[in-house]
């Protein structure tokens, strides 16, 4: 065979020597060409699959493997494919195991050259050859096709052969070696066509198999076992009684043939699949017993037997100094835990307990594999109820776990730490996995944050703590601190008013937010809570409104955009609340609007304007206190660890559970909203009547009430203000105790925009608002007016109306378009009433006259006099002389200048220099 081989050897030894792909590249190329030249049947030398007759079958089988291998490296092979069939048609062993090899690895199942081989793999399934004359043996002939099939397993190849490969299978004539590559292929055939097989018409079949007294078809057996139950569960209950016998065959009596212990331990491989197969069947613990006095002393049996395999299996197991024997008794035994785990409740308690002992065993070795899985099994351990005492015993070997210099040993230890915590040992879990958090690796820092994030709101009894905690998290590795976890502390902040929460965390923020190195994400949680909360430490000393301001602020040249945005909504929080914060707000926004961020500009912009847009009451409303969140049933933490980890971790079902602490807050949270609702109700009806009775009393002082007009002393300055404001763009229209009335008008042609301001100034004298606060401005031919203001500001009922606090201001938007020459400016009244029950009506003047409108245009002095000069007629020229008081300042160039200022900036007029000769 080696002197055979040669040409194989020297081929494979040239790849090897190859000192550059570029040269494996074209020896190979080079080998591909000579194969496709020997494949080429020349003249009358074709077979029937378009083979070439003329090859021996030494040479057909040297360049079919070169294709192999060629093929295993990586490299396209698309021809040779007659030549392999061929191969598998021949009756020598050597080709066929050639042939059925190259099959498996240069076809697929849906390739159409399959069609023209099925039948002769079909006939080598259903051989009964015994290998004499020369001939295969038929055992070796079943197992290459079998294999083939195995490897290709393309849908068509699956519905033609599956009926063949199940007969052998189950044929009493097959042999063992047959039955389990039978077993073997029937189970990737069901892994390609799930409803391949019929579970109930099946499971009797697989019923006999299990009773094979081969432990290598029992291995296969239940290899195809497993993965059918995999698929359909409840079609594959009856073997239980089969698969706990042959448990107990291997554990109780340790029967087991000498070629199958594995280093004195019977067939592990089998048992743990044996174990495997009972975790489907979590009820085989405690099955019915309604089906007959037989069954139910059978079922007796096979749990007894069954409950005394898994007690050995604990009490046997040991750490044993052979490594290859330690991990197959150790493989058994986490899944006899595994299994008990499966259980629950439902299990004996002393297998409970013996589990968690054992398992305190194994998280102490030195060797990283067992202390691993036993750390991972005692989590789930710890999911049954009645577990947590034994498992907190272990606390402290499992916080010394959380120091291994193995990763993975960390990560098990902090699951386990996860799942043992509950009400009691909380915050000592806790504090001790933050002050490891300071010494641990990057690799495993976001998921410890993340877990104690979870860890501090689920066993919170007081939400100080959980707050601080955070905080914590944030100071110690702020990167790692997500946008869910801070969302969720603002969350559960602002959900619970009771008790002084709320106030706690605003003066807690603030304080941490105070150093000017701060990390980000303790900037933007300050912000939120401040901008929500700042109010109820407002009056303490060093955290007034300017002060919270400050220390917001001083962080702002270092923040990202979503920090800014968030600082922006608590600057105009901050703004509406206190008045000294509004001239320091007031630059950022300016700023702001024009930033590249088109977040941070829209929201500049629009807080700016939201003043004089909105009414105070309105602003009031928008930018007060966030409402309650909607209240979850599973956090935005609980969907980052389940997408983290899975929904079958330890950890996800652990955090998944409400704790008693959560349900305490749940309680009082309803309770509070409950009252809260109660109240509001019966307030409501007391005080319903009363209204309507107020309503209707004040409504009849009204009309016997008189009408204050403007006091005359104030008309003078009125007069003088509506001659200011005709030539310039703002200023105050008038003025009293109780309210100012400021006008801003700008002009484009014949359209302009007039604003409007009415503002309380009443904490001069009685600090009153303005209650049923109206104006109505009179239509007129010659202006076309567009009227929008504070809401109620242009009610025509006369208890409509707006209120206007003390301090702040109600605004009218004008915008107006001129049709028509006209000489008289609009009229207004402002109409509202006191506290005393005072109405006031004053008649005002709108600074809406012709010369808004003009525009001036400018001659060169020649232009201006041939336009003079070609004016003819009568009063086509005016002059009038006016007399200067006696008060007033002597006329002089700066006394001129501003006469003329007037007259071109405030009248709009052009003035045509160099036409007079008077400097003026």
């Amino acid at each position: 065979m080696a002197s055979q081989a040669r040409g194989l050897q020297n081929f494979i030894s040239d790849l090897r020597n190859a000192k550059s792909k570029e040269e494996e590249t074209r020896r190979i190329d080079k080998e591909l060409a000579n194969i496709r030249k020997k494949f080429t049947p020349s003249g009358n030398k074709v077979g029937e699959d378009g083979n070439n007759t003329s090859l021996s079958s030494y040479q057909r089988k040297k360049y079919v493997w070169k294709l192999v291998y060629i093929h295993v490296l990586g490299y396209d092979v698309d021809f040779g494919h007659p030549e392999v069939l061929t191969l598998v048609r021949s009756q020598k062993y050597s080709e066929k195991h050639v042939g059925y090899t190259a099959l498996s690895l240069l076809l697929r199942g849906d390739d159409p050259m399959i069609n023209s081989v099925v039948s002769t793999i079909r006939k080598d399934l259903t051989t009964q050859g015994s290998g004499k004359n020369g001939g295969p043996a038929a055992d070796a002939v079943q197992s290459l096709a079998l294999c083939s099939i195995a490897n290709m397993s393309g849908l068509e190849l699956i519905q033609t052969l599956h009926g063949e490969v199940q007969n052998i299978l189950v044929s009493k004539d097959s042999t063992a070696n047959v039955k389990k590559k039978a077993a073997l292929c029937l189970l990737r055939l069901v892994r390609t066509s799930p409803n391949l097989l019929a579970g109930r018409e099946f499971a009797p079949h697989v019923a006999q198999l299990l009773q094979d007294r081969h432990l290598g078809v029992l291995t296969s057996a239940m290899g195809l076992l497993n993965g059918l139950a995999s698929q359909h569960t409840s079609e594959y209950e009856s073997l239980i009684p089969y698969v706990v016998h042959i448990l107990g065959m291997l554990v109780l009596k340790r029967a087991c043939a000498r070629e199958y212990l594995y280093y004195r331990t019977p067939s592990p491989w089998l048992q743990i699949k044996l174990l495997k197969f009972l975790q489907m069947y979590p009820q085989a613990i405690s099955p019915p017993s309604d089906n007959g006095p037989n069954d139910s002393a059978a079922n007796k049996a096979c749990v007894s037997q069954l409950t005394s395999v898994v007690s050995k299996i604990l009490t046997e197991t040991d750490v044993s100094d052979s490594i290859n024997k330690s991990n197959a008794d150790h493989a058994i035994l986490f899944e006899a835990v595994s299994l008990i785990v499966v259980w629950g409740s439902a299990g004996p308690i002393h297998l409970r307990d013996g589990a968690m002992k054992l398992l305190g065993k194994f998280i102490s070795v030195r060797e990283p594999n067992i202390r691993y899985l036993g750390l991972m099994t005692m989590a789930k351990l710890a999911q049954l109820d009645g577990s947590s005492e034994s498992i907190k015993k272990h606390q402290a070997t499992v916080l010394v776990s959380l120091k291994d210099a193995d990763i993975s040993v960390r990560r098990r230890a902090l699951d386990l730490l996860f799942v043992m915590c509950d009400t009691d040992n909380a915050e000592r879990i806790v504090d001790e996995l933050v002050a490891h958090l300071v010494l641990a690796d990057a690799a495993i820092r976001e998921e410890m944050v993340l877990k104690i994030a979870i860890l501090a709101e689920k066993y919170a009894t007081d939400l100080r703590w959980y707050v601080d905690t955070i905080l914590k998290l944030i100071s110690i590795s702020g990167d790692h601190v997500s946008d869910a976890i801070w969302h969720r502390v603002v969350q559960i902040v602002t959900n619970h008013p009771q008790g002084d929460l709320q106030a706690y965390a605003a003066a807690t923020l603030l304080v941490g937010a105070s150093p000017r190195r701060c990390h980000e994400t303790a900037v933007r949680i300050a912000a939120y809570v401040l901008g929500e909360f700042g109010f109820l430490i407002a009056e303490r000393p060093g955290m007034s409104g300017e002060e919270q301001f400050r220390i917001l602020h001083q962080h702002w040249a270092t923040s990202d955009q979503q920090t800014r945005a968030i600082l922006i909504s608590t600057y105009a929080k901050l703004a509406n609340l206190y008045e000294e914060c509004r001239p320091l707000v007031a630059p950022v926004f300016a700023r702001c609007k024009n930033s590249v961020d088109i977040e941070i500009q829209q929201r500049s912009a629009e807080y700016s304007f939201m003043r004089e847009a909105f009414s105070p009451e309105a602003v009031e409303d928008l930018l007060r206190e966030m409402p309650p969140f909607e209240d979850r049933r599973q956090s935005a933490l609980e969907q980052r660890l389940k997408e983290k980890e899975g929904d079958d971790s330890a950890a996800v079902m652990k955090a998944t559970r409400p704790s008693p602490a959560q349900k305490l807050r749940a309680a009082e949270s309803a309770a509070a909203a409950r009252a809260a609702e109660e109240a509001a109700m019966t307030e409501d009806n007391e005080t319903s009547s009363v209204v309507e009775e107020e309503k209707q009393d004040e409504s009849n002082e009204r009309d016997q009430i008189p009408t204050v007009g403007i006091p005359k002393e104030v008309i003078p300055a009125m007069r003088k203000a509506f001659s200011n404001l005709c030539t310039s763009q703002s200023g105050v229209l008038f003025e009293n105790t109780l309210l100012q009335v400021g006008v801003k008008h700008e002009y484009v042609g014949a359209q302009g925009r007039i604003s409007v301001f009415f503002g309380n100034v009443s904490e001069k004298s009685a600090k009153t608002p303005l209650h049923h606060f109206r104006v109505v401005v009179d239509e007129v031919e010659h202006l076309r007016i567009q009227k929008q203001g504070t809401e109620g500001l242009l009610d025509d009922d006369v208890d409509g109306g707006c209120t206007v606090a003390v301090r702040t201001q109600a605004k009218l938007l004008l915008l107006v378009e001129v049709t028509a020459p006209f000489d008289d400016a609009p009229a207004m009244r402002v109409m509202f009433e006191t506290e005393d029950g005072a109405k006031h009506e004053y008649p005002l003047r709108l600074p809406v006259v012709a010369t808004c409108f003009m525009e001036p245009v400018t001659l060169e002095p020649a232009a201006f006099m041939q336009r003079w000069k070609s004016l003819e007629g009568q009063d086509r020229e005016c002059q009038e002389v006016v007399k200067a008081p006696a008060n007033a300042p002597p006329i002089d160039e700066e006394y001129m200048s501003r006469i003329a200022k007037i007259i071109t900036e405030g009248l709009k007029f052009g003035r045509c220099a160099g036409c007079d000769p008077t400097p003026w």
